[in-house]
Protein backbone atom coordinates (compact mmCIF):
# COMPACT_ATOMS: atom_id res chain seq x y z
CA UNK A 1 0.00 0.00 0.00
CA UNK A 2 2.66 1.84 0.72
CA UNK A 3 4.36 2.05 -2.50
CA UNK A 4 1.21 2.22 -4.33
CA UNK A 5 0.62 5.62 -2.93
CA UNK A 6 4.03 6.72 -3.29
CA UNK A 7 3.71 6.14 -7.00
CA UNK A 8 0.14 8.04 -7.18
CA UNK A 9 0.44 8.54 -10.94
CA UNK A 10 0.24 12.17 -11.18
CA UNK A 11 1.50 11.11 -14.63
CA UNK A 12 -1.97 10.01 -15.08
CA UNK A 13 -2.76 14.02 -15.39
CA UNK A 14 -0.39 13.35 -18.33
CA UNK A 15 3.01 15.29 -17.62
CA UNK A 16 5.13 15.41 -20.46
CA UNK A 17 8.44 13.56 -20.52
CA UNK A 18 10.28 16.89 -20.66
CA UNK A 19 12.39 19.08 -17.40
CA UNK A 20 10.68 20.98 -15.62
CA UNK A 21 12.98 23.96 -16.63
CA UNK A 22 10.37 26.20 -18.37
CA UNK A 23 10.50 29.61 -17.04
CA UNK A 24 6.97 29.42 -15.42
CA UNK A 25 6.58 32.65 -13.78
CA UNK A 26 7.08 34.78 -16.70
CA UNK A 27 3.82 32.59 -18.26
CA UNK A 28 1.10 34.58 -17.23
CA UNK A 29 2.82 37.38 -14.76
CA UNK A 30 -0.34 38.29 -13.67
CA UNK A 31 -0.19 37.12 -10.02
CA UNK A 32 -0.35 40.68 -8.50
CA UNK A 33 -3.03 42.32 -10.38
CA UNK A 34 -5.19 39.25 -10.42
CA UNK A 35 -5.17 39.52 -6.44
CA UNK A 36 -6.77 42.91 -6.86
CA UNK A 37 -10.00 41.00 -7.89
CA UNK A 38 -9.40 37.62 -6.73
CA UNK A 39 -7.79 37.41 -3.22
CA UNK A 40 -6.41 34.28 -2.04
CA UNK A 41 -7.53 33.14 1.60
CA UNK A 42 -5.93 30.41 3.50
CA UNK A 43 -7.86 27.74 5.29
CA UNK A 44 -5.10 26.65 8.15
CA UNK A 45 -5.00 22.99 8.39
CA UNK A 46 -4.18 21.96 12.09
CA UNK A 47 -0.35 19.65 11.96
CA UNK A 48 -1.96 17.02 13.75
CA UNK A 49 -4.04 16.32 10.93
CA UNK A 50 -2.93 14.06 7.79
CA UNK A 51 -4.52 16.45 4.94
CA UNK A 52 -4.04 15.95 1.41
CA UNK A 53 -7.39 16.97 -0.17
CA UNK A 54 -9.07 15.33 -2.98
CA UNK A 55 -12.83 15.25 -3.33
CA UNK A 56 -15.29 18.60 -2.13
CA UNK A 57 -18.40 19.12 -1.10
CA UNK A 58 -20.25 21.72 0.47
CA UNK A 59 -23.30 19.97 2.60
CA UNK A 60 -26.42 21.48 3.10
CA UNK A 61 -25.99 22.95 6.60
CA UNK A 62 -22.98 25.13 4.95
CA UNK A 63 -19.80 22.99 5.95
CA UNK A 64 -17.39 21.74 3.96
CA UNK A 65 -16.87 18.16 3.24
CA UNK A 66 -12.96 17.21 2.18
CA UNK A 67 -11.88 13.49 0.85
CA UNK A 68 -8.31 12.91 1.36
CA UNK A 69 -5.50 10.60 -0.37
CA UNK A 70 -5.67 8.73 2.72
CA UNK A 71 -9.10 7.89 2.49
CA UNK A 72 -10.46 10.18 5.10
CA UNK A 73 -13.16 12.42 5.17
CA UNK A 74 -13.56 15.70 7.07
CA UNK A 75 -16.52 18.15 7.71
CA UNK A 76 -14.86 21.67 8.29
CA UNK A 77 -16.78 24.68 10.10
CA UNK A 78 -16.17 27.94 9.09
CA UNK A 79 -14.29 27.43 6.42
CA UNK A 80 -16.11 30.31 4.59
CA UNK A 81 -15.64 32.98 7.59
CA UNK A 82 -13.67 35.87 6.97
CA UNK A 83 -11.19 35.09 8.13
CA UNK A 84 -11.73 31.35 8.17
CA UNK A 85 -11.92 29.61 11.70
CA UNK A 86 -12.04 26.11 11.15
CA UNK A 87 -12.96 23.49 12.82
CA UNK A 88 -12.19 19.76 11.43
CA UNK A 89 -14.53 16.80 12.52
CA UNK A 90 -13.39 13.51 11.00
CA UNK A 91 -16.77 11.85 9.67
CA UNK A 92 -15.44 8.88 7.77
CA UNK A 93 -12.10 6.82 7.38
CA UNK A 94 -10.83 3.47 5.47
CA UNK A 95 -11.44 4.45 2.33
CA UNK A 96 -8.50 4.68 -0.38
CA UNK A 97 -7.99 8.44 -2.06
CA UNK A 98 -11.10 9.98 -2.60
CA UNK A 99 -10.98 12.45 -5.62
CA UNK A 100 -14.59 13.11 -5.84
CA UNK A 101 -17.46 13.82 -3.25
CA UNK A 102 -20.93 14.48 -3.61
CA UNK A 103 -23.70 14.28 -0.83
CA UNK A 104 -27.33 13.23 -1.80
CA UNK A 105 -30.25 11.98 -0.02
CA UNK A 106 -28.54 12.42 3.50
CA UNK A 107 -24.88 10.59 2.45
CA UNK A 108 -22.12 11.24 1.39
CA UNK A 109 -20.86 9.44 -2.19
CA UNK A 110 -17.52 8.91 -2.25
CA UNK A 111 -16.03 7.90 -5.22
CA UNK A 112 -12.22 6.30 -4.67
CA UNK A 113 -9.94 3.82 -7.61
CA UNK A 114 -12.42 0.48 -7.20
CA UNK A 115 -15.42 1.95 -6.62
CA UNK A 116 -18.42 4.51 -5.34
CA UNK A 117 -19.16 4.44 -1.89
CA UNK A 118 -22.57 5.38 -0.05
CA UNK A 119 -21.52 6.37 3.38
CA UNK A 120 -24.01 7.30 6.07
CA UNK A 121 -24.14 8.32 9.59
CA UNK A 122 -27.41 6.28 10.93
CA UNK A 123 -27.74 7.04 14.75
CA UNK A 124 -26.44 10.39 14.66
CA UNK A 125 -23.29 11.19 16.45
CA UNK A 126 -21.73 12.97 14.02
CA UNK A 127 -19.71 9.92 12.66
CA UNK A 128 -20.24 7.28 9.83
CA UNK A 129 -21.30 3.83 10.62
CA UNK A 130 -22.38 2.35 7.64
CA UNK A 131 -20.52 2.32 4.13
CA UNK A 132 -22.12 0.65 1.03
CA UNK A 133 -20.76 -0.29 -2.22
CA UNK A 134 -22.88 1.49 -4.39
CA UNK A 135 -20.84 0.04 -7.59
CA UNK A 136 -17.88 -1.49 -7.80
CA UNK A 137 -18.58 -3.04 -11.72
CA UNK A 138 -15.13 -1.94 -13.18
CA UNK A 139 -11.60 -3.56 -13.30
CA UNK A 140 -9.00 -2.23 -10.95
CA UNK A 141 -5.36 -3.51 -10.23
CA UNK A 142 -3.18 -1.02 -9.74
CA UNK A 143 -2.31 2.75 -8.61
CA UNK A 144 -2.73 4.54 -12.44
CA UNK A 145 -6.16 3.32 -12.65
CA UNK A 146 -7.77 6.30 -11.06
CA UNK A 147 -11.98 6.99 -11.11
CA UNK A 148 -13.18 10.59 -10.67
CA UNK A 149 -17.02 11.24 -10.11
CA UNK A 150 -19.70 13.99 -11.47
CA UNK A 151 -22.18 15.54 -8.99
CA UNK A 152 -25.68 13.61 -9.14
CA UNK A 153 -27.39 14.39 -12.46
CA UNK A 154 -30.45 15.38 -12.56
CA UNK A 155 -31.60 11.75 -12.35
CA UNK A 156 -29.40 11.26 -9.43
CA UNK A 157 -27.06 9.46 -11.38
CA UNK A 158 -23.25 9.51 -10.61
CA UNK A 159 -20.81 9.99 -13.71
CA UNK A 160 -17.67 8.22 -13.55
CA UNK A 161 -14.39 8.25 -15.70
CA UNK A 162 -12.16 5.73 -15.21
CA UNK A 163 -8.42 5.95 -15.91
CA UNK A 164 -6.31 3.37 -17.91
CA UNK A 165 -4.36 0.94 -16.74
CA UNK A 166 -0.44 2.05 -16.28
CA UNK A 167 -1.94 5.61 -18.03
CA UNK A 168 -1.36 3.58 -21.38
CA UNK A 169 -3.09 0.61 -22.01
CA UNK A 170 -6.82 -0.99 -20.76
CA UNK A 171 -5.92 -4.39 -18.44
CA UNK A 172 -8.65 -4.15 -16.79
CA UNK A 173 -12.59 -3.96 -17.53
CA UNK A 174 -14.23 -0.70 -18.29
CA UNK A 175 -10.41 1.04 -18.01
CA UNK A 176 -10.79 4.33 -20.31
CA UNK A 177 -14.42 4.36 -20.12
CA UNK A 178 -17.12 6.98 -18.97
CA UNK A 179 -19.72 5.04 -17.20
CA UNK A 180 -23.05 5.84 -15.25
CA UNK A 181 -23.96 4.73 -12.06
CA UNK A 182 -27.77 4.97 -11.22
CA UNK A 183 -29.32 5.21 -7.59
CA UNK A 184 -29.57 1.92 -7.37
CA UNK A 185 -26.33 1.38 -8.05
CA UNK A 186 -26.97 -0.24 -12.14
CA UNK A 187 -23.40 0.43 -13.94
CA UNK A 188 -24.28 2.12 -17.45
CA UNK A 189 -21.47 2.04 -20.37
CA UNK A 190 -21.17 5.46 -21.82
CA UNK A 191 -18.30 5.89 -23.79
CA UNK A 192 -14.42 5.02 -24.86
CA UNK A 193 -11.64 6.47 -25.65
CA UNK A 194 -10.61 8.19 -22.31
CA UNK A 195 -6.46 8.16 -21.17
CA UNK A 196 -6.24 9.36 -17.64
CA UNK A 197 -9.55 11.77 -16.71
CA UNK A 198 -9.35 14.09 -13.91
CA UNK A 199 -12.56 15.14 -13.34
CA UNK A 200 -16.18 15.56 -14.14
CA UNK A 201 -19.38 18.97 -13.97
CA UNK A 202 -22.06 19.44 -16.10
CA UNK A 203 -22.37 22.07 -18.42
CA UNK A 204 -25.29 24.90 -18.14
CA UNK A 205 -26.86 22.66 -20.52
CA UNK A 206 -26.85 19.76 -18.40
CA UNK A 207 -24.11 17.95 -20.58
CA UNK A 208 -21.11 16.08 -18.96
CA UNK A 209 -17.86 16.84 -19.86
CA UNK A 210 -14.66 15.31 -18.99
CA UNK A 211 -11.22 16.66 -18.24
CA UNK A 212 -8.48 14.88 -20.42
CA UNK A 213 -4.39 14.81 -19.98
CA UNK A 214 -1.86 15.50 -22.45
CA UNK A 215 -0.46 12.05 -23.50
CA UNK A 216 -1.22 9.38 -26.51
CA UNK A 217 -3.62 10.14 -28.52
CA UNK A 218 -4.27 13.47 -26.69
CA UNK A 219 -1.62 16.45 -27.91
CA UNK A 220 -2.81 18.60 -24.80
CA UNK A 221 -4.77 18.48 -22.26
CA UNK A 222 -8.80 18.73 -22.89
CA UNK A 223 -12.77 19.11 -21.76
CA UNK A 224 -14.08 16.29 -23.69
CA UNK A 225 -17.77 15.67 -23.93
CA UNK A 226 -19.22 12.43 -22.94
CA UNK A 227 -21.74 11.70 -25.54
CA UNK A 228 -23.70 8.33 -25.12
CA UNK A 229 -22.15 5.86 -27.53
CA UNK A 230 -18.97 8.29 -28.26
CA UNK A 231 -15.46 7.60 -28.81
CA UNK A 232 -12.81 10.11 -26.93
CA UNK A 233 -10.05 9.46 -29.08
CA UNK A 234 -7.83 6.56 -27.28
CA UNK A 235 -8.67 3.52 -28.57
CA UNK A 236 -6.92 1.49 -25.86
CA UNK A 237 -10.45 0.47 -24.16
CA UNK A 238 -11.96 -0.66 -27.56
CA UNK A 239 -11.78 -4.18 -25.53
CA UNK A 240 -14.68 -3.58 -23.72
CA UNK A 241 -17.45 -2.79 -26.37
CA UNK A 242 -18.26 -6.70 -26.23
CA UNK A 243 -19.46 -6.21 -22.71
CA UNK A 244 -21.86 -3.58 -23.52
CA UNK A 245 -25.19 -4.08 -24.40
CA UNK A 246 -26.11 -1.68 -27.09
CA UNK A 247 -22.77 0.11 -28.45
CA UNK A 248 -21.11 -0.65 -31.60
CA UNK A 249 -17.19 -1.09 -32.04
CA UNK A 250 -15.60 2.46 -33.78
CA UNK A 251 -13.00 1.75 -36.74
CA UNK A 252 -9.88 2.57 -35.24
CA UNK A 253 -8.22 5.59 -36.32
CA UNK A 254 -4.78 6.39 -37.87
CA UNK A 255 -2.26 7.29 -36.18
CA UNK A 256 0.20 10.42 -37.36
CA UNK A 257 -2.90 11.82 -38.51
CA UNK A 258 -5.36 14.75 -37.61
CA UNK A 259 -8.62 14.85 -36.10
CA UNK A 260 -10.53 16.47 -38.85
CA UNK A 261 -9.48 13.38 -41.00
CA UNK A 262 -10.05 11.18 -38.24
CA UNK A 263 -13.95 12.28 -37.99
CA UNK A 264 -14.44 11.62 -41.56
CA UNK A 265 -13.27 7.68 -41.14
CA UNK A 266 -14.49 7.31 -37.45
CA UNK A 267 -18.35 8.08 -37.25
CA UNK A 268 -17.86 7.95 -32.93
CA UNK A 269 -15.44 10.14 -32.79
CA UNK A 270 -15.71 13.23 -30.98
CA UNK A 271 -13.24 16.15 -31.02
CA UNK A 272 -12.67 17.59 -27.64
CA UNK A 273 -14.53 20.33 -26.93
CA UNK A 274 -12.09 22.84 -25.70
CA UNK A 275 -8.07 22.20 -26.15
CA UNK A 276 -5.90 24.28 -23.66
CA UNK A 277 -2.05 24.79 -25.25
CA UNK A 278 0.38 23.08 -23.11
CA UNK A 279 2.17 25.28 -20.54
CA UNK A 280 0.13 28.57 -22.09
CA UNK A 281 -3.01 27.29 -20.20
CA UNK A 282 -2.11 23.98 -18.34
CA UNK A 283 -0.12 21.07 -17.63
CA UNK A 284 -2.06 18.74 -16.08
CA UNK A 285 -5.76 19.98 -15.45
CA UNK A 286 -7.93 18.33 -12.53
CA UNK A 287 -10.97 18.92 -11.29
CA UNK A 288 -13.57 21.74 -12.55
CA UNK A 289 -16.23 22.91 -11.60
CA UNK A 290 -19.36 25.55 -13.13
CA UNK A 291 -19.88 28.66 -11.81
CA UNK A 292 -23.84 28.49 -10.54
CA UNK A 293 -23.33 31.55 -8.57
CA UNK A 294 -25.45 33.71 -10.02
CA UNK A 295 -22.63 36.31 -10.20
CA UNK A 296 -21.66 36.18 -6.64
CA UNK A 297 -18.16 35.26 -7.79
CA UNK A 298 -17.88 37.70 -10.56
CA UNK A 299 -18.84 38.50 -14.07
CA UNK A 300 -18.05 34.66 -15.30
CA UNK A 301 -21.51 33.09 -14.26
CA UNK A 302 -22.06 29.91 -16.49
CA UNK A 303 -18.54 29.19 -17.07
CA UNK A 304 -16.11 26.23 -15.72
CA UNK A 305 -13.21 27.00 -13.72
CA UNK A 306 -10.51 24.47 -13.84
CA UNK A 307 -7.60 23.63 -11.60
CA UNK A 308 -4.10 22.63 -12.90
CA UNK A 309 -2.12 20.20 -10.92
CA UNK A 310 0.98 21.15 -12.22
CA UNK A 311 1.07 25.11 -12.49
CA UNK A 312 -0.84 25.46 -9.26
CA UNK A 313 -3.29 27.75 -11.24
CA UNK A 314 -7.20 27.84 -11.55
CA UNK A 315 -8.26 28.58 -15.53
CA UNK A 316 -12.07 29.17 -17.07
CA UNK A 317 -13.35 27.53 -20.17
CA UNK A 318 -16.55 28.27 -21.81
CA UNK A 319 -18.48 25.72 -24.49
CA UNK A 320 -21.23 25.94 -27.18
CA UNK A 321 -22.88 23.65 -29.32
CA UNK A 322 -22.05 24.47 -33.34
CA UNK A 323 -23.85 21.70 -35.78
CA UNK A 324 -24.35 19.49 -33.17
CA UNK A 325 -20.65 19.53 -31.91
CA UNK A 326 -19.42 21.17 -28.08
CA UNK A 327 -16.52 23.29 -28.97
CA UNK A 328 -15.15 26.48 -26.80
CA UNK A 329 -12.38 28.53 -25.49
CA UNK A 330 -10.25 28.63 -23.02
CA UNK A 331 -8.98 31.74 -20.69
CA UNK A 332 -6.72 32.24 -17.88
CA UNK A 333 -7.79 33.26 -14.62
CA UNK A 334 -6.04 33.06 -11.37
CA UNK A 335 -2.00 31.77 -11.17
CA UNK A 336 0.35 31.64 -7.83
CA UNK A 337 -1.83 28.81 -5.59
CA UNK A 338 0.13 27.15 -2.80
CA UNK A 339 0.37 23.75 -4.03
CA UNK A 340 -0.86 21.18 -6.96
CA UNK A 341 -4.74 21.55 -7.38
CA UNK A 342 -6.63 18.22 -7.30
CA UNK A 343 -9.96 20.04 -7.20
CA UNK A 344 -12.20 22.95 -6.29
CA UNK A 345 -15.62 23.53 -5.48
CA UNK A 346 -17.60 26.89 -5.35
CA UNK A 347 -19.62 28.14 -1.89
CA UNK A 348 -23.38 29.23 -2.26
CA UNK A 349 -21.80 32.47 -0.76
CA UNK A 350 -19.83 32.41 -3.82
CA UNK A 351 -16.37 31.38 -2.93
CA UNK A 352 -13.96 29.28 -4.86
CA UNK A 353 -12.13 26.27 -2.69
CA UNK A 354 -9.12 24.67 -4.25
CA UNK A 355 -7.28 21.84 -2.83
CA UNK A 356 -4.40 19.72 -3.24
CA UNK A 357 -1.25 18.50 -2.66
CA UNK A 358 2.34 17.54 -4.26
CA UNK A 359 3.66 14.12 -4.08
CA UNK A 360 7.37 14.53 -3.88
CA UNK A 361 8.49 12.88 -6.35
CA UNK A 362 9.15 12.73 -10.00
CA UNK A 363 6.03 14.67 -10.92
CA UNK A 364 7.01 18.50 -10.25
CA UNK A 365 4.67 21.30 -8.85
CA UNK A 366 4.89 25.08 -9.51
CA UNK A 367 3.69 25.30 -6.09
CA UNK A 368 5.79 24.53 -2.93
CA UNK A 369 3.45 23.89 -0.25
CA UNK A 370 2.99 19.84 0.49
CA UNK A 371 -0.48 20.25 0.82
CA UNK A 372 -3.30 23.39 1.22
CA UNK A 373 -6.74 24.21 1.30
CA UNK A 374 -7.08 28.01 0.09
CA UNK A 375 -10.09 30.00 -1.15
CA UNK A 376 -10.53 32.76 -3.85
CA UNK A 377 -12.87 35.61 -2.97
CA UNK A 378 -14.29 38.06 -5.51
CA UNK A 379 -14.02 41.64 -3.55
CA UNK A 380 -16.74 43.33 -5.75
CA UNK A 381 -14.30 45.10 -8.21
CA UNK A 382 -14.80 44.11 -11.88
CA UNK A 383 -11.89 43.08 -13.85
CA UNK A 384 -11.41 43.97 -17.33
CA UNK A 385 -11.29 40.76 -19.11
CA UNK A 386 -12.10 39.04 -22.30
CA UNK A 387 -15.12 37.33 -20.86
CA UNK A 388 -16.09 34.75 -24.11
CA UNK A 389 -16.11 33.91 -27.28
CA UNK A 390 -18.07 32.92 -29.56
CA UNK A 391 -17.90 31.47 -32.94
CA UNK A 392 -19.63 33.29 -35.73
CA UNK A 393 -19.13 32.01 -39.46
CA UNK A 394 -17.10 34.70 -40.58
CA UNK A 395 -15.40 35.32 -37.39
CA UNK A 396 -15.72 35.93 -33.63
CA UNK A 397 -17.89 38.00 -31.28
CA UNK A 398 -15.81 38.93 -28.33
CA UNK A 399 -17.56 39.81 -25.07
CA UNK A 400 -15.85 41.70 -22.35
CA UNK A 401 -16.54 42.58 -18.80
CA UNK A 402 -16.30 46.48 -19.33
CA UNK A 403 -16.72 48.58 -22.34
CA UNK A 404 -13.26 49.02 -24.85
CA UNK A 405 -12.45 52.22 -25.94
CA UNK A 406 -14.34 52.34 -29.40
CA UNK A 407 -11.85 53.76 -31.29
CA UNK A 408 -8.94 51.12 -30.46
CA UNK A 409 -11.77 47.90 -31.12
CA UNK A 410 -12.48 49.64 -34.20
CA UNK A 411 -8.82 48.92 -34.74
CA UNK A 412 -8.37 45.65 -36.65
CA UNK A 413 -4.75 45.39 -35.56
CA UNK A 414 -5.63 45.95 -31.70
CA UNK A 415 -5.70 41.88 -32.40
CA UNK A 416 -3.43 39.13 -33.60
CA UNK A 417 -4.55 35.31 -34.38
CA UNK A 418 -2.91 32.52 -34.98
CA UNK A 419 -3.89 29.11 -35.56
CA UNK A 420 -2.40 25.72 -35.08
CA UNK A 421 -3.42 21.75 -34.12
CA UNK A 422 -1.83 18.85 -33.07
CA UNK A 423 -0.61 15.48 -34.76
CA UNK A 424 -3.46 13.04 -33.72
CA UNK A 425 -1.31 10.03 -32.71
CA UNK A 426 -0.46 6.91 -30.60
CA UNK A 427 2.70 8.81 -29.50
CA UNK A 428 2.72 11.52 -26.29
CA UNK A 429 1.25 14.81 -26.62
CA UNK A 430 1.92 17.04 -29.93
CA UNK A 431 3.81 19.68 -30.85
CA UNK A 432 1.68 22.37 -32.77
CA UNK A 433 1.58 22.02 -36.05
CA UNK A 434 0.03 23.60 -39.59
CA UNK A 435 0.19 26.95 -37.85
CA UNK A 436 -1.36 29.81 -40.13
CA UNK A 437 -1.87 33.64 -38.99
CA UNK A 438 -5.32 34.94 -40.66
CA UNK A 439 -5.72 38.63 -40.99
CA UNK A 440 -8.16 40.14 -38.93
CA UNK A 441 -10.37 41.93 -41.74
CA UNK A 442 -13.03 43.98 -39.74
CA UNK A 443 -13.53 45.04 -35.93
CA UNK A 444 -17.37 46.24 -35.39
CA UNK A 445 -17.48 46.79 -31.39
CA UNK A 446 -21.35 47.58 -30.27
CA UNK A 447 -23.04 50.53 -29.09
CA UNK A 448 -22.20 49.87 -25.41
CA UNK A 449 -18.87 48.76 -25.90
CA UNK A 450 -19.29 45.35 -24.08
CA UNK A 451 -18.99 43.72 -27.86
CA UNK A 452 -16.77 43.57 -30.56
CA UNK A 453 -17.47 41.49 -33.91
CA UNK A 454 -14.22 40.30 -35.67
CA UNK A 455 -14.25 39.25 -39.03
CA UNK A 456 -11.05 36.55 -39.75
CA UNK A 457 -9.52 36.05 -43.73
CA UNK A 458 -10.39 32.43 -42.57
CA UNK A 459 -11.59 30.68 -40.21
CA UNK A 460 -9.24 26.77 -39.95
CA UNK A 461 -11.65 23.96 -38.90
CA UNK A 462 -9.52 21.80 -36.51
CA UNK A 463 -7.80 24.48 -35.06
CA UNK A 464 -7.12 26.12 -31.69
CA UNK A 465 -7.10 29.84 -32.15
CA UNK A 466 -4.86 31.71 -30.20
CA UNK A 467 -6.03 35.14 -29.78
CA UNK A 468 -3.57 38.15 -28.60
CA UNK A 469 -5.24 41.20 -27.28
CA UNK A 470 -2.79 43.05 -26.12
CA UNK A 471 -3.70 46.09 -27.93
CA UNK A 472 -7.34 46.31 -26.60
CA UNK A 473 -7.75 49.13 -23.87
CA UNK A 474 -10.91 49.64 -21.72
CA UNK A 475 -12.81 53.20 -22.18
CA UNK A 476 -10.70 54.27 -18.70
CA UNK A 477 -7.35 53.59 -21.36
CA UNK A 478 -6.65 50.31 -19.31
CA UNK A 479 -5.16 47.29 -20.73
CA UNK A 480 -6.86 43.73 -20.35
CA UNK A 481 -6.10 41.81 -17.19
CA UNK A 482 -5.48 38.32 -19.43
CA UNK A 483 -4.38 39.26 -22.89
CA UNK A 484 -4.44 35.77 -24.37
CA UNK A 485 -7.72 32.80 -25.09
CA UNK A 486 -7.85 29.88 -26.93
CA UNK A 487 -11.09 29.08 -28.75
CA UNK A 488 -11.35 25.61 -30.24
CA UNK A 489 -12.59 25.30 -34.04
CA UNK A 490 -14.26 22.11 -34.73
CA UNK A 491 -17.24 23.64 -36.74
CA UNK A 492 -17.89 26.26 -38.43
CA UNK A 493 -21.23 28.05 -38.10
CA UNK A 494 -23.70 28.13 -41.41
CA UNK A 495 -24.19 31.46 -42.87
Amino acid sequence: MVMRRHCLALAAFALAPLAFAEDLGAMWGTAAEEAKYYPIVDIPIPSTIPMRPGGLEVLPDGRLAVGTRRGDIYFIEGAFASPPKPTYHLFATGQDEIFSLAWRDGAMLATSFGEVTRIRDLNGDGVADRYETLSNNWGYAEGHEFAFASKPDPEGNVWVALGLSGSYNSNNLFRGWAVKITPTGQMIPVCSGLRSPGGIAANTQGEMFVIESQGPWNGSCSLKHLKPGGFLGHPASYNWYAFTKDLKEPVKPNSNSRMTVERGRVAELVPPAVRFPYIKMGRSISGFRLDQTGGKFGPFAGQFFLGDYTLSLILRATTEQVNGVWQGACYPFREGLATGLMNVEFSPQGKLIAGGFTTNTQWPVRGTAPFALQRIDWNGVMPFEVKEINIRPDGFLLTFTLPVDPKVAADPASYAVTTYTHVYHGGYGSPEVDQTAPRVLKAVPSADGLTVRLTLEKIELGHIHDFDFAGVRSTAGKPLLHTKAYYTVNEIPVR
